[in-house]
């Protein structure tokens, strides 16, 4: 059930704190550090809490049910893609999303570009790159990562803007520092070789954000901490 305004709001504030004192812990600005409100399973009413909040994104799991949010959103904010997508759902998403995190695969790098020619759109993505090496985990594999970085680095209606990656399942949270640790160190290694910028770095959620911060995320995407459990 989607919390109350004011419960959201205390959420927040408490989870602003958590990320302060994680970006404090290890000499980071937590300025740097976006918080991503994911809204999947809850009402349009939680995207528009997290834009009355001042928040300027929020992510969605699936192209359909965010198709709908959309369609009835009265206020403007930018929707990212941030589940698993299928290829059939690749030109929807493009029309739909303002970024799309979960790019993995070199056919959906090619069917996004030309939906995006044809809607005369530069797509905003970043490469979800399974860093975890979890078979139960979307996302390339690390070895996958520089070709499906030069492809879609040479396809021109795409703007690659950094990686993402969704840590194993850990109770002691050690698989997530190694993710996390993974991640960061392929983005700096492609960085170099390719001599171009990726600076979003889209790790951790609610349980794991002080190890992904602590690895150098730039984004964590939160959602039952600040909206409670859907329904």
């Amino acid at each position: 059930m989607t919390v109350s305004k004011a419960q959201f709001l205390e959420n927040l504030k408490t989870l602003k704190e958590r990320v302060e004192r994680a970006a404090a812990a290890c000499g980071r600005n937590s300025e740097e550090i976006k918080i991503l409100p994911v809204t999947k399973f809850h009402p349009l009413d939680a995207a528009k809490m997290a834009f009355e909040a001042g928040f300027s994104a929020v992510g969605e799991n699936r192209v359909q049910e965010a198709a709908e949010k959309i369609a009835t959103a009265d206020f403007k904010i930018n929707w990212e893609l941030i589940g698993h997508l299928q290829t059939n759902k690749a030109s929807k998403a493009t029309e739909l999303f303002d970024r799309i995190q979960s790019v993995d695969s070199i056919k959906m790098l090619q069917k996004i570009d030309a939906k995006a020619s044809e809607l005369g759109k530069t797509m905003r993505i970043l490469l979800q790159i399974n860093a975890g090496n979890d078979p139960a985990k979307f996302g390339a594999e690390s070895e996958c990562s520089s070709e499906l970085l030069a492809t879609a680095l040479s396809l021109k209606n795409l703007k690659v803007e950094g990686l993402m990656t969704i840590a194993p399942l850990d109770a002691t949270l050690n698989a997530a520092t190694k993710c996390f640790e993974n991640l960061r160190n392929i983005r700096d290694n492609l960085a170099q070789e390719y001599q171009c910028q990726l600076p979003e770095l889209s790790m951790g959620m609610s349980d794991d954000l002080e190890r992904a911060i602590a690895e150098g995320s730039t984004m964590i995407r939160v959602g039952t901490f600040l909206f409670g459990s859907r329904q």
